[in-house]
């Protein structure tokens, strides 16, 4: 891995091959870094990605899981995923390798979530508790169904919160 000193405008770049998922060889190069260590950073982040090694951090991670689910989901949907996962999962996972994340680190968060107030200083309900857990299960799903993690932690830890259902009422011509 290097990174070069673009002397004309001052930044830095990286320059290098890779083999592509269909096992063609290609090369990528990104430019404007402040510094070599960004640059390398860069780099070693997109390789990460690229062979999906299960070193890269949590917060790299849900980057690959995002490009693979998106397409999938309507717009809403995905919305919804990704507002859960930037405010209630990355601030606690983020910057951890996928492969050291525990069961116990699961449960250390799960209550870190339980104690969190909502906007109006009330706690979460037990069905938005569960809605939380179940989006961190799916991404740890994700990994271990495509990309060889080992086992879902957020599984092994157990559930968090519960479903209530609800009596729909509906009124009738009559009433």
């Amino acid at each position: 891995m290097t990174a070069y000193k673009d002397e004309e405008r001052g930044t830095w770049y990286v320059m290098f091959r890779y083999t592509d998922w269909k096992g063609d060889r290609k090369q990528k190069c990104k430019r404007g870094f402040s510094t070599r260590a960004k640059a390398l950073e860069w780099e070693r982040n997109f390789l990460q990605q690229n062979q999906a090694d299960m070193d890269m951090t949590f917060g790299n991670f849900v980057d690959l899981y995002s490009k693979d689910i998106r397409p999938r989901l309507k717009e809403n949907t995905w919305l919804t995923k990704e507002s859960i996962i930037q405010n209630k999962i990355l601030p606690f996972f983020e910057k951890r390798k996928l492969a050291e994340i525990t069961a116990k680190d699961v449960i250390a968060w799960q209550n870190e979530i339980s104690n969190l107030n909502d906007s109006y200083g009330k706690k979460h309900s037990q069905t938005y508790l569960k809605t939380i857990h179940n989006q961190l299960s799916a991404i740890f799903n994700h990994a271990v169904r495509y990309y060889d993690l080992r086992l879902n932690p957020a599984a092994k830890a157990g559930n968090m919160g519960s479903e209530k259902y609800k009596e729909m009422l509906f009124w009738t011509k009559e009433e």
